[in-house]
């Protein structure tokens, strides 16, 4: 995959979008640097996942509220997923309605702030895997955060109204994780698609089936739009997720092979080539998308062994640097 999936400079802060939709971007977009959204309507406003900790998520509040009036007092907020780092601000914003799927509120209640504090303080003593943890995680600040739930959850899809401008909520997943929400606003030919989109960095599958996923792309490129804000990386076009779905559908197919052949989860992640993808960022997540490939490929209902997934992707991030 070579060249450019961005539409607009990837550079940190605040991004007008024009006719009152705005992307909050954190390059590199790797581990919990993701985006967030901001619609506004005259005096309203809606925002778009909170970020990983609560002093990124204040920066970004403060940001916005200095460059667009509405979001001084931000409505409603929509988690697209349960990952903390599109969710873990959500105490700042106390008057607000927070809005995600059914299926996203109840995984929230597992996948705490205090879960990834645990993490973050054990990993010094766990050798390789808590080296990658720290490389991952290392950055942000978990302690202190009371993690505000949803106020509000739907099951399939949600209309919601900023002003005049409508705003669709689509639940696609369980693909990304259980919960994953599309939020499209028509009016602006914008999506913000949370974690569905991984844009010049590798997507990390936690839930399956694949096919929701490549469905959740189709969903998209029917779409009358033009503008894609991701869960991580650039701001896009339809480009950046056929991208995406190509890769998915690859990935697949190569998993199938190996699978059906007795291959190992393990040696198939190793095997398959992700040469036309060397550009793309956090490569190591090949082992969690084949794992949870290969649980689906033989009907296991078991959830992704979270530890062993970070043990093992510490290894093969190894293992492919030398």
């Amino acid at each position: 995959m070579t060249g450019s999936l961005a539409i607009r400079p990837y550079t940190r802060g605040l991004h007008d979008l024009g006719n009152g939709a705005w992307a909050w971007l954190q390059p590199s977009g790797s581990w919990g640097w993701s985006n967030a959204g901001l619609v506004v309507d005259g005096e309203h406003s809606l925002l778009v996942d909170t970020l990983f900790d609560l002093k990124l998520t204040a920066e970004m509040l403060a940001a916005m509220r200095a460059s667009v009036p509405a979001a001084r007092s931000v409505g409603a907020v929509v988690n697209t997923h349960a990952n903390g780092d599109h969710c873990n601000g959500n105490s700042l914003l106390p008057g607000a309605e927070i809005i995600a799927s059914a299926a996203a509120a109840e995984e929230m209640r597992h996948e705490t702030p205090a879960v990834m504090a645990e993490y973050k303080k054990a990993a010094p003593a766990l050798g390789e895997m808590g080296e990658f943890i720290l490389h991952c995680f290392g950055a942000f600040d978990f302690e202190g955060i009371t993690q505000r739930l949803p106020t509000r959850t739907f099951c399939g899809s949600l209309a919601l109204a900023v002003g005049d401008k409508q705003v669709e909520l689509t639940q696609v997943g369980p693909a990304h994780t259980h919960g994953d929400t599309l939020v499209h606003v028509p009016a602006d030919k914008v999506v913000y698609t949370g974690d569905i989109l991984f844009i010049e960095g590798h997507p990390i599958m936690w839930a399956g089936p694949v096919g929701n996923w490549i469905d959740a792309c189709e969903r998209i490129l029917a779409l009358d739009v033009e503008t894609l804000v991701p869960g991580h990386g650039p701001v896009t076009d339809k480009r950046g997720v056929r991208a995406v779905r190509d890769y998915l559908a690859y990935v697949r197919d190569e998993a199938r092979r190996r699978f059906d052949a007795g291959m190992p989860a393990w040696e198939a992640a190793l095997d398959i080539s992700l040469a036309d993808w060397s550009s793309w960022g956090d490569a190591e997540r090949i082992v969690v998308n084949v794992d949870t490939m290969y649980r689906e490929f033989s009907g296991s209902d078991q959830p992704a062994d979270v530890v062993a997934m970070f043990a093992l992707m510490a290894r093969i991030r190894r293992e492919r640097r030398q």
